[in-house]
Parts: C-alpha cells; sequence; structure tokens
C-alpha cells in the first residue's frame, strides 16, 4: 500500500470521527434522567424487560389492574434517544417501527408524544396509570420515580 492511499484513508477516518462527534456530544450532553409515573401507581421498581413491554406498547396494566398510559418525547429529542438506549436497549427508530406496527396492523397504538419536559410533568402528574421519563432538574414533588432493576 502506498503513502498517498494511507494518507487518503487517514484522512477519510478523521473525517468520519468529526462528523460523528455532534452526535455524541449530542447524547451525551443529556442531564440525569429518571422514568417517572403518576402518584397513585404503588410501584416502586420494575425490571428493565417489563419497562421494554410497557414502552413497547406490549404491556397495558399495571399489577393492580390499572392502565397503563405510557408517554414520550418527540423522536428527535435527546432525552427520547438517550432512554431509548439506555434504559430500553433499542435505538429510537426501532421504537417507532415497533409502534408503527401495532398501528397499522390494528392490534395497538404508539404511546402518546408530549412537547416539552413540562407538558411530560403535566401529563405523567396529572393521568392515572401514566409513565413517562424526565430530567431529575424538571421534577418536583407531583410523580414517583421508578427505579429500574
Amino acid at each position: 500500500m502506498t503513502i498517498k492511499i494511507k494518507i487518503r484513508r487517514l484522512i477519510l477516518f478523521v473525517c468520519l470521527l468529526f462528523s460523528m462527534t455532534p452526535a455524541i456530544a449530542i447524547a451525551g450532553a443529556t442531564e440525569p434522567y429518571e422514568v417517572i409515573t403518576h402518584p397513585g401507581i404503588n410501584e416502586k421498581s420494575l425490571p428493565r424487560s417489563t419497562l421494554r413491554a410497557i414502552f413497547g406498547m406490549r404491556l397495558h396494566t399495571w399489577p393492580d389492574g390499572t392502565g397503563i398510559k405510557v408517554f414520550v418525547m418527540p423522536d428527535e429529542a435527546p432525552l427520547h434517544a438517550v432512554f431509548s438506549k439506555e434504559k430500553l436497549n433499542v435505538f429510537p427508530y426501532q421504537l417507532r417501527a415497533a409502534w408503527d406496527r401495532l398501528v397499522f396492523s390494528g392490534t395497538g397504538q404508539a404511546p402518546e408524544t408530549v412537547t416539552s419536559p413540562e407538558e411530560m410533568l403535566a401529563k405523567v402528574a396529572g393521568t392515572p396509570g401514566a409513565i413517562g421519563y424526565l430530567t431529575k432538574s424538571r421534577m418536583d414533588g407531583r410523580v414517583n420515580v421508578l427505579q429500574i432493576k
């Protein structure tokens, strides 16, 4: 391999690395967050598999029989991306594809999308059976924090 080819490959590698940096920075810049529930939910912790079933819209009721209402941020929101990857171990586009299959097949529905952290807090706090996620700095005493095991 000639020096010119090696230099070109190195330049290409560096360009690719720098083109990925903004996405990495955005995902890593999200403040700490928690999974939150309506104050009427008695659960204090959940296994990750149950959380995945809830946000995958496959689990519809809490153990006490209360219906689950799922709230999410928009697909392009940095918090949604971080939550999806860290807590659910899926990419946001995979979640969207699963929700779309449910909707288009007529076998289920997608979660409700909120447009802001304030709306997330208000919806989860005011909707019996609700679950969502929110940065710690936006939380107040109106919601419960759910630990994920």
